[in-house]
C-alpha cells in the first residue's frame, strides 16, 4: 500500500499487502464482485459491508479503514450521504462510487463534493488501476498534511517531503519568486526545478497568456485554485490545477503551491459525457416500448406509467391482446437498474408479446417466458412479475406472480376483495419452474385493480425509517375516484415523490391501474 519494497517471509515469498476496504453496498453478491476483484489485483482484503447510517458511522469510529467503495442509491443510505458522514469525521480514506448507472451531472457533482472518482457496474476492468492511483494519491495527502504539521518545528521536514511528493510544489516569496521547487516540477511541468527557481510563475504559463495571471490567484483572499494550462519543453500542452497556500516558516511568510496534471480527470469527464449521450438514447428507445395508449374495452378504464430512477430504468408494463378476447395486464421489475436492466426488460417484453398470440393463461405464459428467460438472466439477475388476465365480458380476473409485490382489488368504499399473492419465484432463480394461478375473482361495477412495483411499495421517508406501503397507494387511488386513471397513476407516483423528500425515489416507479366502468362508459385512458 506504500511505494516502500514489501518484506520478505523466511522463504523469500513477498506477502500481499492488507487492503482494509469499507462497502457501503445492499447487495452482497455485488459487495463479493468488488471484494473478488480487489483480491484479483494483489492484495489482501479484509473488508465490512454496510449499508445503514448508524452502522457506517460506528464502522468508521470503530476501526481504520484504507478504502471506501460505495453504491451510489441504497434503501436507507446514498453515496452523497456516505461521502458527507466520512468527511464529517475527519478522516481522509479514498472514496469510491460504484454504480449501476450514474447521470454525469450526479457523478461530477459528487466528485465535486469530495468523491474520487466512479465506476460503473458491469464495466469494473478500471477498478484495480484506479484504486492503486488514490491509494497513492491518499499516501501523498497523508504526507503533505504531515509535513504541514513538521514544518511548523522544522523546515527541513518539509522539504524532505516535498521531495518526495507526486505533486509539484514550489515555494515562493512575496513578491512571487519562486525559491524552491520538488523534483515532481520535472514530471508536472516538463521543466527542470532546478532551472525554475528564481524565476515568477510566468515561465510556467502558457506562451500567450497574460503576465502575472497565475499569481493573482495566489494572492487572491477568495479562490486560490485555478486550472490551466503549462507547455512542457517538449512542446505538449498539460493541463494542470494548481492550488495556493500561505505559510510561515523561517520568521518569513511565503507562498506554496501545489500542482498536479489533470489531464486523467479531465478524460473521465469527456467519459462521462459520452455515457450521458449513451443514456440518453437507451431512455429515449426505452421510452417507445412502454404502449403509447391503453386498450379501449367498454366498460373498463386502463391507465399505467413507469418513471426510472435512473437514465434507464429496470420497470415495465403492458397490455396484451389475448387468445379469446381478453385483456392481459403485465407489471414486472428487473434487478438492479440501468441499461443491463432496461436490455432485459426489452427481452422480456418481445418474449411476452410473442408467446401471448398463442397462450392465454397466466401461468402457462410466465412458465414459457421463465424458461425463455433463464439463460439470458444468469445467477445474478432475476425478474419479478405479475401477469393478469381479465376477460371483458364475464369480468374474471385470473393471474400468476413471479415473485412480485402483490396486487390489490378493491371496491368503490376501498375494502379489499382480493390480494394477488406470489405464485412461484421470481423468473431466472429457477429454469424449470412451473407457475400456477392464483383464485380467479370476478370483477364488479367500481372496482378498482392496482398494480406497483416496490418502487412504490417501498419508498422511504424522509428519514429513510418508514416505507409509503400497499395501504398508502390504496387510499390515494381511492381519494381520487372522480378522476380518470390516467390522471389517479400521475397522481400516486407523485404522491411517493413526495413522500421521500428531500431524497429522490431511490427506485423506479410503476402504476398500472384498472377499473370497472358501467357498461355505457367508454374507456378513454392513454
Amino acid at each position: 500500500m506504500n511505494s516502500q519494497e514489501a518484506p520478505r517471509t523466511a522463504d523469500g515469498v513477498v506477502p500481499r499487502p492488507l487492503l482494509r476496504t469499507l462497502i457501503v453496498e445492499d447487495s452482497e453478491l455485488d459487495a463479493r464482485v468488488l471484494v473478488n476483484l480487489l483480491k484479483g489485483g494483489g492484495w489482501q482484503v479484509d473488508h465490512r459491508r454496510v449499508e445503514t447510517g448508524p452502522a457506517l458511522t460506528e464502522t468508521l469510529n470503530s476501526e481504520r479503514w484504507d478504502l471506501i467503495l460505495s453504491d451510489h442509491n441504497l434503501p436507507e443510505l446514498s453515496a452523497p450521504r456516505a461521502l458527507a458522514m466520512l468527511q464529517a469525521s475527519g478522516r481522509d480514506i479514498p472514496f469510491i462510487i460504484v454504480s449501476g448507472g450514474i447521470d454525469e451531472g450526479v457523478a461530477i457533482q459528487a466528485m465535486k463534493a469530495g468523491a474520487h472518482d466512479f465506476l460503473i457496474k458491469g464495466a469494473l476492468a478500471r477498478l484495480v488501476p484506479v484504486v492503486q492511483r488514490e491509494l497513492r494519491e491518499a499516501a501523498t495527502r497523508a504526507a503533505r498534511r504531515q509535513a504541514e504539521d513538521s514544518l511548523k518545528e522544522s523546515e527541513l521536514r518539509y522539504r524532505s517531503v516535498w521531495e518526495n511528493s507526486t505533486d509539484a510544489v514550489l515555494l515562493m516569496d512575496l513578491d512571487g519568486i519562486i525559491r524552491f521547487a520538488n523534483p515532481a516540477v520535472a514530471t508536472v511541468f516538463g521543466r527542470d526545478p532546478d532551472l525554475v527557481v528564481g524565476r515568477t510563475l510566468d515561465h510556467l504559463q502558457p506562451p500567450l497568456s497574460k503576465s502575472g495571471e497565475w499569481w493573482s490567484v495566489a494572492r487572491s483572499t477568495e479562490v486560490r485554485v485555478l486550472e490551466g494550462v503549462t507547455v512542457r519543453d517538449d512542446g505538449t500542452s498539460i493541463p494542470v490545477e494548481i492550488a495556493f497556500n500561505e505559510m510561515a516558516t523561517g520568521g518569513q511568510r511565503w507562498v506554496v503551491a501545489f500542482a498536479r496534471d489533470i489531464s486523467v480527470r479531465l478524460a473521465q469527464q469527456a467519459e462521462l459525457t459520452r455515457n450521458r449521450e449513451q443514456f440518453a438514447v437507451a431512455r429515449e428507445i426505452q421510452q417507445r416500448l412502454f404502449p403509447r395508449e391503453a386498450p379501449r374495452i367498454a366498460g373498463f378504464e386502463f391507465a399505467g406509467d413507469s418513471q426510472s430512477a435512473e437514465s434507464a430504468g429496470g420497470d415495465y408494463f403492458d397490455y396484451l391482446t389475448l387468445p379469446g378476447g381478453a385483456v392481459g395486464l403485465v407489471v414486472a421489475d428487473v434487478s438492479g437498474h440501468g441499461v443491463g436492466s432496461a436490455l432485459l426488460m426489452a427481452e422480456a417484453r418481445a418474449y411476452l408479446r410473442l408467446l401471448s398470440r398463442d397462450v392465454g393463461d397466466p401461468g402457462l405464459l410466465l412458465t414459457a417466458a421463465n424458461r425463455a428467460l433463464a439463460d439470458d438472466l444468469g445467477r445474478d439477475r432475476y425478474i419479478t412479475m405479475i401477469l393478469v388476465r381479465i376477460d371483458p365480458v364475464s369480468r374474471r380476473l385470473t393471474y400468476a406472480s413471479a415473485g412480485h409485490p402483490e396486487g390489490l382489488v378493491f371496491g368503490p368504499e376501498g375494502g379489499v376483495k382480493a390480494s394477488l399473492r406470489r405464485t412461484g419465484p421470481p423468473l431466472g432463480r429457477r429454469p424449470d419452474a412451473v407457475y400456477a394461478n392464483g383464485a380467479d375473482a370476478v370483477l364488479a361495477v367500481g372496482d378498482t385493480l392496482l398494480l406497483v412495483t416496490d418502487g412504490i411499495d417501498e419508498a422511504l421517508d424522509e428519514a429513510q425509517t418508514d416505507c409509503f406501503g400497499m395501504d398508502r397507494a390504496r387510499a390515494v387511488v381511492q381519494s381520487h375516484g372522480s378522476l380518470r386513471a390516467v390522471q389517479v397513476v400521475a397522481e400516486l407516483c407523485a404522491e411517493v415523490r413526495r413522500y421521500t423528500e428531500p431524497h429522490a425515489p431511490a427506485d423506479d416507479l410503476t402504476v398500472l391501474i384498472a377499473r370497472v366502468l358501467e357498461r355505457s362508459e367508454p374507456s378513454a385512458s392513454h
